[in-house]
């Protein structure tokens, strides 16, 4: 692995790398947790990036279909101290490393992953690839500069659906507009849960099924979708989910976002949180290294709970002074295009904001993922209060 500032770090081909595969580039970040590498992978908030595990066995419990975050793997490399393919682990239904090899994801194993998560550490997140060794290091290192950094890339585009799916309590599998207002019409058909209709930007499966679980009649809307379109939908609430890249790019979905805002409840998770935090008049700015793992601890500061969380993002939003950290643990407030704004949540490792409510419209943002998919499950109240502020 070359990082752009020419530092190398060497290890072994695995993955497709280790099947003559090509090679990657991408922004390189950690993630601490201790297992879910599966549902990291999969996960479209790393589209772009290359992840580095800090935890130094990986795959000891293989793969399944059932940790599968969306369709498909979004990372652009895997890096490990040490890659296993184990099979026979209860629930496996394929080895780690042989998966990735399939997926057509390089990876490298036995790379001194302690040095090179500290090095990110103090340098920041950066961008950097993993090569073979008959790679020349010039090549390598002109490879890696081409790459665009994360600051002001829209990758929502990747991810985000190309026609709406409605995923409905009374239907076995998704539903077309078309099948979910037939289905509507019908006379004698159960009254629905909440309509929940969300700007896909890259949303998990878990989130999916935390909130069909609690019986939401949930519709994915690709992320170009217009405000009158989704108003046209009559939703209960908009979400605002995760997504990949730079908030600050995706100015189209922001000018949507502050189109609902005032007509129907809006919630954000995640990149949801920026983007209606921006929506409504605020800024965002880049982490140093970003929070990815399923150990932080956020301070809920209305009932003074501390949550441990699972998050994935590299970017945050700017305090009402303009400040990165928030000092105090009070519910300091923004003056927003929408009235006030008090901060709800804040970060406990490095003080940045966690989540706020708006005052004086229906609004409510959590910058971490309560779905825990993977991670602690301390957070996933935070469905029951929205759908319940819904009702």
């Amino acid at each position: 692995m070359l990082l752009e500032d020419g530092t190398r770090f060497d290890g072994e081909a695995a993955g497709a790398l280790a099947r003559g595969g090509a090679a990657a580039t991408g922004e390189v970040v950690f993630n601490t947790a201790m297992s879910g590498y599966q549902e990291a992978v999969t996960d479209p908030s790393y589209r772009g990036q290359i992840l580095v595990f800090t935890y130094p066995l990986v795959g000891n419990y293989g793969v399944s279909a059932e940790a599968q975050e969306s369709s498909g793997v979004h990372v652009r490399a895997a890096i490990m101290r040490e890659g296993i393919d184990r099979e026979h682990a209860p629930g496996a239904e394929g080895g780690w490393l042989t998966w990735l090899a399939d997926c057509g994801i390089p990876a490298l194993t036995g790379v001194d992953t302690r040095a090179l998560v500290r090095h990110i550490r103090d340098k920041g997140a950066m961008r950097g690839g993993v090569f073979t060794a008959e790679t020349a290091e010039r090549e390598a290192a002109e490879r890696v500069r081409a790459e665009p950094p994360m600051a002001g890339q829209d990758l929502a585009r990747e991810v985000s659906p190309p026609e709406p799916l409605i995923l409905d309590p009374r239907s076995a599998g998704p539903l077309t507009l078309a099948a979910a207002d037939e289905l509507d019409g019908r006379a004698g058909s159960a009254a629905p849960g909440p309509r929940v209709v969300a700007i896909d930007t890259g949303i998990k499966n878990s989130i999916v099924s935390h909130l069909r679980a609690r019986g939401a009649r949930l519709e994915l809307h690709p992320y170009h979708t217009g405000p009158q379109e989704l108003l046209a939908r009559k939703p209960d609430a908009i979400l605002l989910v995760n997504g990949p890249g730079d908030p600050a790019a995706l100015g189209h979905v922001v000018e949507t976002v502050r189109e609902l805002v005032g007509k129907v409840p809006v919630f954000g998770i995640c990149m949801g949180h920026q983007l209606l935090c921006r929506a409504v008049g605020l800024e965002t700015f880049k982490l140093p290294f970003g929070h990815r793992g399923s150990n932080h601890p956020v301070k809920d500061l209305a009932s003074g709970r501390i949550d441990i969380t699972a998050q994935n993002h590299g970017f945050a939003v700017v305090g009402p002074g303009g400040e990165q950290r928030i000092d105090a643990d009070e519910p300091v407030r923004w003056e927003t295009d929408f009235g006030a704004a008090e901060l709800s949540h804040v970060n406990l490792y490095d003080r940045t904001v966690e989540g706020l409510v708006l005052k004086d419209v229906a609004g409510a943002t959590a910058q971490y993922h309560p779905e825990a998919g993977p991670g602690p499950h301390d957070a996933t109240y935070l469905f029951d209060r929205y759908l319940e502020l819904v009702a």
